[in-house]
């Protein structure tokens, strides 16, 4: 559907010019003789872009546009005057007009700001998809009491500058939850800084969070920002923060109390403004109690804290996070999303799920993959994820590499779920850096880990040879 216009003008001769050349170039032309007539099409048709005359009968123009852009501020107004002066262009840029054009009216001028205006509109729109598609990155799936009650409590604090301890296990979204926080937030249009406390040597955190000056330190051949500094004014979430060696601790305390540090080798004093999230899947009184985490610490960082509950406490929400994992999978892959069957759904909600949703992610992802037609079903699982008695529930989840494999069976009494868990993951990894040609930065990037994260799973699934990836 093309663009629409709207020609508010007394004097019938412009409204048929007009009308006739922006007919021609292809937009949907209407056409109204008094402010109130205007109003009343707006309210019926909601035009695109609207041509104003400042001199109407009755309500004059400068009035309308306040109306059209109090009611309909989506809606872009271009104001036309045969008296105009610097005052009234003025009031009416005040007033929300995207742009002012003088009587008589040069026809290419008139086109040009047109299309100005109409590209204007396009990419206000594109803007709010953008925002509409980021906010559902950002948005926590379920319908569950425990997820209602966490997607309220993410409601009242994320617009406040207040501290907040994540806590949970591994896999059930504590990421997703300091994202949302910093979404809703009033900080959203300055930087989210995200630090790995667990993947970042005891050696290198200093340098990682505070910086360092160039020559600082062996390796320190150029100054770099840290992250303190590159979050300024917007918000820094500490993930792992319990893996922090007592010495970085103590110097993210001192930072938090005075917002201030030195660079790692340097002198001047840096200022910062950071709201800090903080999150970690163990048991912080346990911690302290052990000597391991700083009380100090943990009452400046647990201001509000916030439980992510495992996946097994809202298993009524398994649906619901399959459907989007569907979704979001197809949309990244250009493909059209596949559907489960109801044993499925049975099959994957009767597991206990020890990884969360990021295990039930991957399996998704896995049978997404893995499953040559449009319908995901039971058969299809056994083929590509072997079977399991899921410990005596009534419904099993199938794992593993095949349905009859000796090897299965031998997985089967054991723990064949995380074997082959292990296995598609390792496969996962393999392909990505067969895709990269072995680079392990751009992987890394295609993947969203860490450098030093990849390495380590790199390391531990036995891929250290080039020659295992590079083709």
């Amino acid at each position: 559907m093309g663009k629409t216009i709207l020609i508010v003008d007394d004097e019938e001769s412009i409204c048929q010019s007009l009308g006739g050349i922006l007919t021609d170039e292809g937009y949907e032309v209407m056409k109204a003789g008094s402010g109130e007539e205007a109003l009343r099409l707006i309210e019926d048709e909601q035009p695109n872009l609207v041509l104003l005359d400042i001199w109407l009968p009755n309500m004059d123009g400068l009035e309308a546009l306040k109306s059209i852009k109090s009611s309909y501020p989506q809606i872009q107004v271009v104001m036309m005057s045969g008296h105009g002066t610097i005052e009234t262009a003025v009031k009416a840029t005040k007033f929300g007009a995207f742009d002012f054009i003088e009587k008589p009216l040069s026809l290419e001028k008139v086109i040009l700001v047109v299309n100005h205006a109409l590209d204007f509109v396009r990419l206000e729109e594109e803007n709010a998809l953008l925002r509409q598609k980021v906010s559902h990155e950002y948005e926590l799936t379920g319908n569950s009491s425990v997820i209602l009650e966490l997607k309220e409590m993410i409601d009242i604090v994320a617009p406040t500058n207040a501290w907040i301890l994540i806590m949970g296990e591994n896999g059930t979204g504590k990421e997703l939850v300091a994202r949302s926080l910093h979404h809703q937030s009033r900080r959203v249009q300055k930087p989210f800084i995200e630090v790995n406390c667990a993947a970042i040597p005891e050696d290198l955190i200093e340098s990682e969070l505070f910086g360092h000056e160039r020559g600082s330190f062996t390796g320190a051949t150029a100054k770099r920002r840290g992250k303190f500094e590159m979050g300024n004014e917007g918000t820094l979430f500490l993930d792992e923060v319990a893996d922090m060696s007592l010495k970085a601790q103590a110097k993210v305390l001192r930072i938090l109390q005075e917002k201030r540090f030195e660079r790692v080798g340097g002198n001047r004093v840096i200022q910062t403004d950071v709201r800090v999230l903080a999150a970690t899947n163990k048991d912080l009184e346990k911690e302290m109690d052990a000597g391991r985490f700083r009380q100090d610490l943990f009452y400046r960082l647990n201001v509000i804290p916030l439980w992510v509950p495992p996946l097994r406490d809202r298993k009524d929400d398994i649906p619901l996070l399959v459907n989007r994992f569907i979704n979001d999978f197809s949309r990244k892959e250009g493909e059209a999303p596949k559907t489960v069957t109801d044993e499925v759904l049975s099959a994957l909600m009767n597991h206990n799920w020890p990884g969360n949703v990021r295990e039930l992610k991957n399996v998704v992802e896995r049978l997404i993959i893995m499953t040559p037609g449009d319908v995901i079903s039971k058969a299809d699982m056994l083929v590509n994820l072997g079977r399991n008695e899921n410990n005596g529930e009534n419904e099993s989840i199938p794992v593993g590499r095949g349905a009859d494999s000796p090897a299965l069976q031998e997985e089967a009494s054991t723990d064949s779920f995380r074997l082959a868990k292990q296995d598609f993951e390792r496969q996962y990894i393999l392909r990505r850096l067969r895709e990269f040609g072995g680079n392990i930065t751009r992987t890394a990037e295609a993947m969203g880990l860490e450098r030093s994260h990849l390495h380590k799973k790199i390391r531990g699934f036995g891929l250290d040879s080039k020659s295992d990836y590079e083709q």
